[in-house]
């Protein structure tokens, strides 16, 4: 990419802000953001760091660093202009004011269902009428089911979904799934995979518009590092 430390072209007194997940998906994101031209302050990297908002070499853009699922519900609400989020919040929330121009190509995963493996092996998914499911993930999970006449209960948990079946909460979770390993562990197996999961680029569609050409340049950027992985 030509000149990667070129400055935004501000049109407004407020800063442009990038928001970031925390955790696995922003090692990921981060060489990436290197290749784009964006080099946080020095205590973006330092874990001992309170602060959640950082300043950038690019004037005029700002990153702040979130929950994982909170990336789309800030930008959806103009907290932020911009963000990297998984399809799979994505998919859950299906925010209207989001535009997801980029399939950043990190965060590899897929969104599962998945159950005790002595019952996977007995169970006939085509008599299922009615279901109870514990997942992080209760819109996708009912939307996928309702489509083939089954209705899901879901069990909303934010974590340690795999746990649910073993201690008689439910038979079956939705989660996302990478290695396997955290199902294996738990004598769990994948019975079907609702959808393959990547890390996308969203930006709010308002802020599109009123600054469209800071945001178009920054877009740009991460779609030619994109395309060139």
């Amino acid at each position: 990419m030509e000149d990667k430390q070129r400055s935004l072209s501000v049109t407004s007194n407020e800063a442009l802000i990038l928001a970031v997940p925390k955790g696995r998906i922003l090692k990921e994101l981060s060489p990436l953001m290197t290749r784009v031209g964006i080099e946080p302050e020095a205590a973006f990297s330092d874990d001992n760091a309170r602060q959640l908002r950082f300043k950038t070499n690019l004037p005029g853009l700002d990153i702040i660093r979130v929950r994982s699922f909170d990336v789309a519900t800030f930008v959806a609400f103009g907290a932020a202009h911009l963000g990297v989020a998984g399809n799979d919040i994505l998919m859950e929330f299906d925010y209207p004011e989001l535009y997801a121009p980029v399939d950043l190509d990190i965060g590899h995963c897929r969104l599962s269902v998945a159950a005790p493996r002595h019952l996977a092996e007995s169970d006939d998914p085509s008599r299922w009428s009615h279901i109870r499911v514990a997942t992080k993930y209760p819109e996708i999970t009912r939307r996928h089911f309702a489509a083939r006449g089954v209705q899901a209960e879901c069990i909303k948990l934010n974590g340690a979904m795999e746990l649910a079946p073993g201690l008689g909460l439910c038979r079956r979770i939705v989660d996302l799934v990478s290695t396997g390993s955290t199902l294996r562990a738990n004598d769990l197996v994948e019975v079907e995979t609702i959808a393959e999961v990547t890390s996308r680029l969203v930006v709010n569609r308002a802020a599109f518009k009123t600054r469209s050409e800071e945001l178009s340049d920054l877009v740009e950027r991460f779609r030619e590092v994109a395309d060139a992985a």
